[in-house]
Parts: structure tokens; sequence; C-alpha cells
């Protein structure tokens, strides 16, 4: 009784470890031919700036659809197009926020 009690905390524990972009994200990407790396360059090639990538990505999540995809029409037509977030407005800024930081090359570059 006791181990288990303790190996559900320990569980929860790692739950609440991750954070939104982890848990809502990676795990779905991990299957798909392109890394998460790769669509954020794709975005960063046609928005450039901080505020305009993020916004692309959330408005894409938001409303979905293959014509402001950044992914290309052999890949739209085998794995389709990402269903609507499910996300609140807040755990979507947040994901985005930690996607940015994690793949940014600005100011990693010497």
């Amino acid at each position: 009784m006791v181990k288990k009690l303790l190996l559900s905390i320990l569980l929860l524990t790692q739950i609440d470890a991750e954070n939104i972009f982890e848990r809502q994200c990676v795990g779905c990407h991990q299957r798909l031919p392109i890394s998460l790396q790769g669509m954020f360059k794709r975005y960063l090639l046609v928005y450039s700036g901080e505020n305009n990538v993020k916004a692309g990505i959330i408005h894409y999540l938001q409303y979905p659809s293959s014509d402001i995809s950044m992914m290309s029409k052999l890949f739209i037509d085998t794995y389709g197009i990402k269903h609507k977030t499910l996300l609140s407005p807040k755990e979507l800024t947040q994901a985005v926020d930690i996607y940015w930081e994690k793949y940014k090359v600005f100011g990693k570059l010497h």
C-alpha cells in the first residue's frame, strides 16, 4: 500500500514537472518526419521576428488550414492538417513561448 502511494506521488510529481509544451506538443510531433526544430526554422524563415513567429504559430494552431500551413502539399496529403488546438489561450501562449525559447537562434550565435 505504501509503495503504491509513493509510486503515485512520484508519477504525479513527474507529470507536474513537465511543462505545457512537453505535455501537449512534443509527443505528437515525435511521430512526424520533420522535427519541431525543423518546423521552427520554417516559421522563422517566413515570419522572421519573435512576435511574428509566435503570432503565426498561434493563429495556425487556432485556425489550422492548408492555406497557411508551413508544410508542403505532400506532407499535408500524407499526414493531414493538425486539428484545432484544445489549449486555452493562456496555455497556448505558454507553450509557444517555451517553443520559442527552446529553438530560437537569437542570442545563441557567437
